[in-house]
């Protein structure tokens, strides 16, 4: 039995444009103490694991491939995805991969987390409840009243539901019941535990990635087959519905790094430079003044400009998808 951590890392980080692009999406930025989101995420993980396997596409494995040997990872292995089919398959692959009674330590390649002893506690138990033959999630004690995140409703370490993101009046209840955590994306389970219930609740996408899985090359998947593969995450194909899942309640300090409230506060809380009135500037050393504006940021590339209040950080998606239709070039 091998522990393995594996990072997916197939996302784009579209609500952190013009700072993420196809090309370098957000885990790979070097913005967070001279360190990527990946980097630190493959760090934090070794002492944990025996290697590490990466979920990436055929546009991002290079730059992972340069993150490790930047950070002195040689343990590693990669799965090339043709083309995105979310997490639920995403995983499939990483499964089908290893044997059954090895556990997969599924961890986002995107997020921020302070590696303590309240980090190792919550990782070493998930791995113990892996064993014994659980699905394990881990919840994230609520810091405010979050919109943008899922929530899991738990007694323990049991789960009693699993909550969509909820509206603001909603957020404001879940945080004052007490029992109500954010759902963080990170996993931990056997592979073939995994694997059958997937096969269960999910058999299209289980059949689907298991023949492209088959028919992958030197670890790079067939387009035409990852076509076939029906896109579902983990959450709504499997953990939402099986018998079988444990939560482990965490204490960690942790981020998504998913929005550029995110990056303000992390940037503000090392030192970045801000005004009076919480303006501040990512990117450009061109002497900037903003009047009349309060927590506004301004984000400066080679090609693009980006100006919004951080309150709005969300929204920023909206206009990454519509210059994905009109301007292709500039995402």
């Amino acid at each position: 039995m091998k522990i393995i951590n594996v990072i997916l890392s197939g996302g784009v980080g579209s609500r952190l444009w013009p700072l993420s692009r196809k090309a370098r999406p957000k885990q790979y930025l070097p913005i967070f103490e001279g360190k990527t989101l990946f980097q630190k995420t493959a760090v934090r993980n070794q002492e944990f694991c025996d290697s590490i396997l990466i979920v990436g596409n055929s546009s991002n494995y290079q730059l992972s491939e340069h993150d490790l040997a930047e950070a002195a990872v040689s343990d590693f292995q990669q799965i090339i995805e043709a083309c995105p089919r979310n997490t639920a398959a995403a995983i499939a692959f990483a499964a089908f991969s290893l044997e059954e009674n090895d556990i997969l330590f599924v961890t986002p390649s995107d997020h921020l987390i302070h590696a303590d002893g309240m980090y190792g506690a919550a990782v070493i138990r998930a791995i113990q409840l892996a064993k014994e033959g659980f699905l394990v999630t881990f919840g994230l004690q609520p810091t405010h009243p979050e919109t943008g995140f899922g929530y899991i409703e738990a007694k323990g370490e049991e789960v009693l539901s699993f909550r969509e993101k909820p509206t603001l009046e909603l957020a404001k209840e879940f945080c004052e019941k007490g029992n109500f955590y954010w759902n963080s994306g990170m996993f931990c389970f056997k592979a073939g535990v995994y694997l059958s219930e997937l096969e269960a609740y999910e058999s299209g996408v289980f059949h689907a990635s298991k023949k492209a899985w088959e028919e992958a090359e030197a670890g790079k998947l067939d387009q035409d087959l990852s076509l076939q593969i029906p896109s579902i995450s983990v959450d709504y194909a499997v953990m939402e519905r099986s018998q079988k899942v444990k939560v482990v309640p965490s204490l960690f300090q942790w981020s998504d790094m998913g929005s550029f409230e995110s990056i303000y506060d992390y940037l503000d809380s090392h030192g970045h430079p801000k005004d009076e009135n919480g303006n501040m500037v990512i990117g450009s050393q061109i002497h900037t003044e903003f009047t009349g504006l309060k927590n506004t940021l301004l984000i400066q590339t080679a090609d693009a400009v980006l100006v919004l209040q951080k309150e709005k950080s969300q929204d920023v998606k909206k206009i990454y998808e519509r210059l994905e239709k009109d301007r292709p070039d500039l995402v």
